[in-house]
Formats: structure tokens, sequence, C-alpha cells
């Protein structure tokens, strides 16, 4: 009984782990260029991100390889910061963008980065496990429209419901 259970453990969250089909994580990943503050530029809906406003995702290298994250955003309906703090792993290699991340004690979900702006980071779109978690990141508070247009345009090919995007407002950025 006892190896059942560990095993469907065990598949539940391997089935957590994965990329949507036609998600490739970009090659040449550099974790420690990745490391900092991130803004929530649009997002599709899920239970724990639902209302909040001024999104943001700081990340910083630990040891081990360990990434220490936290997710802050602001409750209007609350009047009130909100925030999670996890912690993810590079998935299979150092020099890709997937990584595996906990919010949640031992249960990991994907972290896929798909489209990344080489040069400086600037920006990064950003799956889960299936098409129902997508993200939209950037360094500054706001993107430039064909940033936004490339983010829907490869998001919807790959199959993410786009007309569900919801984009973040970030207009009190300042008291971050």
């Amino acid at each position: 009984m006892r190896r059942s259970v560990v095993g469907l453990v065990s598949l539940l969250l391997a089935g957590c782990l994965g990329m949507p089909e036609g998600v490739t994580p970009v090659k040449g990943f550099d974790i420690h260029r990745y490391m900092g503050k991130w803004y929530e530029i649009a997002r599709l809906d899920h239970s724990f991100e639902r209302g909040l406003e001024q999104v943001t995702a700081e990340y910083t290298l630990g040891s081990g390889g360990r990434v220490e994250v936290v997710n802050r955003g602001y409750s209007a309906a609350d009047q009130q910061w909100q925030s999670a703090e996890g912690k993810a792993f590079l998935v299979d290699k150092a020099d890709e963008g997937y990584l595996k991340v906990s919010f949640f004690g031992p249960f990991y979900g994907s972290y896929v980065v798909f489209e990344l702006e080489r040069e400086n980071y600037d920006y990064a779109f950003v799956s889960g496990p299936n098409t129902n978690y997508l993200w939209l990141l950037s360094r500054t508070p706001s993107v430039p429209p064909e940033v936004i247009e490339r983010f829907r345009m490869s998001a919807g090919e790959l199959g993410f419901d786009t007309r569900g995007l919801i984009f973040v407002e970030h207009s009190n950025a300042a008291l971050h």
C-alpha cells in the first residue's frame, strides 16, 4: 500500500513538470543574469494571483544552485500587499531556461522561459506546465507595444488563449 501511495504522489508531482506542446526553453540561458527584480506585465488568470496589481517577482541565487523567489502584489480589494516565498532549481541543463519552482513544500511546477531578450534580459515569456499558465515579465513596469504584440502572437501560436490575458497595473510601481 505504501509503495502505491508513494508511486501515486510521485506521478502527481511529476505531472506538474514538463511544458506545453511546442514550448521550448531558451538555450544559452544565464541564471546569474536572470536574477533580480521582474515586473509582471501580463498573465493568464489563476487563483494565486487573482485581483493582484503591481505584481513583481524577485529572484536571488542561493547556495547549491537554489534560486530564492519572492512574488509580491497589491490587492486593491484588501488594500494590502501580499507575498509568497518559494524556491526554484534548474531542471535539466545549466544553460536552459527550464526551472522547477515551489511555493508549497515538496510540490514543484514548471517555469519555462521560452523567449528572452538576450542583450540585457529586458523581458521574458514564461509558461508553466500547460497552457493555463503564461506570463510576460519585464525589468521595467512597462514594455513597448511591439513586445506585447510579439508575446500575443508567439503565445497564441503555441496554443495559449491570449484572449484571457490580464495586463497588470503598475501605476504605483514606485511603492515597490
